[in-house]
């Protein structure tokens, strides 16, 4: 580290000549310049110290222990559609897109769950940590769509779908309280940006959770363009394709077919996670920041052929719904 008292301390070498004859002024003089050298060295002394105490905690821990670190820019263009997992804008072609959330470790970091195993019914904390390379827990993630982390859990069936946010405690602990409905073997999802090394790592890890007790798998619904959720019916145009990105519409009416109005969400009008079933593979698309003839306007390539559930999250009087449809791509 640069030592930050340095140059105050070569501005107060002329105190050690104040033993020198002159006369009255001029003793003043050197008085008052020794004065003012000398509080020059203990600001400069006391700043170098500051600079080392916020390096560590007052038992010589990392500040990340005990201060909450400071978030970083998102890496994401939020003015326009874009697909997690990857940095660059959608574009009309050029293959499936990325898919994550099937590895527990990479770009040297690694999702580390405190707890795999739960118990059905019952609200139950999960905690995690995001390790980087040296094996310390991150603590400076960037904020997409107001959040630092969003954390999607399901079934390996593709039910019991949530999208939760976890909160960060300071020393890179993250936590959040969710309840499995009912038992069996789940996926979590950890979709974040995390800034390591003075580098931001756009990333989604995944980790498998179990929820012990008579596991009985459901079948996919057969694909269709219509689905309910809290009352509303929920429609979508558009069919998803590997070889180009294309444009799919969301339309949202209550139950007499009347339009809603829809309200932003952590930054957009909706949020699109896509399943694929099998590995589970996760695809998370943001729409265009304004509504197509009131309607929510994604533009997605399909990873590869198969079947997939696309969740489609919307707010309409302050209250998140969640809509869900099959999807085979062929």
């Amino acid at each position: 580290m640069p030592d930050e008292g340095m140059p105050g301390e070569q501005e107060a070498e002329p105190e050690f000549g104040l033993s020198r004859k002159t006369t009255t002024d001029e003793g003043s003089g050197f008085r008052f310049a020794a004065i003012g050298a000398l509080l020059i060295v203990v600001l400069f002394a006391g700043y170098g110290l500051g600079r080392l105490n916020s390096g560590s905690g007052g038992s010589g821990t990392p500040a990340a222990a005990t201060t909450a670190s400071t978030p970083s820019a998102s890496p994401f263009d939020e003015s326009g559609p874009h697909v997690h997992g990857t940095t660059g804008p959608i574009t009309a072609s050029g293959g499936g897109a990325p898919v994550g959330g099937l590895s527990l470790s990479g770009g040297g970091l690694t999702l580390t769950p405190f707890s795999t195993v739960f118990e059905a019914g019952v609200q139950q904390r999960l905690e995690f940590t995001i390790n980087g390379p040296g094996g310390a827990p991150v603590t400076t993630f960037a904020v997409v769509h107001d959040k630092p982390l969003h954390l999607i859990v399901a079934r390996r069936d593709l039910t019991g779908f949530q999208h939760l946010h976890p909160v960060m405690a300071a020393d890179g602990t993250w936590s959040v309280d969710l309840r499995f409905a009912e038992p069996g073997a789940y996926r979590m999802f950890a979709d974040f940006t995390a800034q390591v090394g003075g580098a931001q790592v756009v990333s989604t890890l995944g980790s498998d959770l179990t929820v012990p007790g008579e596991y009985l798998p459901v079948t996919a619904p057969d694909p269709v363009r219509a689905a309910t959720a809290d009352g509303f019916q929920v429609g979508y145009e558009g069919t998803p394709v590997t070889e180009s990105t294309q444009p799919l519409l969301m339309t949202v009416t209550d139950a007499a077919s009347r339009p809603v109005t829809l309200e932003p969400y952590l930054g957009a009008f909706g949020h699109l996670v896509v399943l694929r079933q099998g590995d589970l593979g996760y695809v998370h698309v943001h729409p265009e920041t304004q509504l197509v003839d009131g309607k929510i306007k994604f533009w997605l390539a399909a990873p590869s052929p198969g079947t997939y559930r696309m969740f489609l999250d919307f707010q309409v009087a302050g209250k998140v719904s969640t809509a869900a449809w099959t999807v085979v791509v062929s």
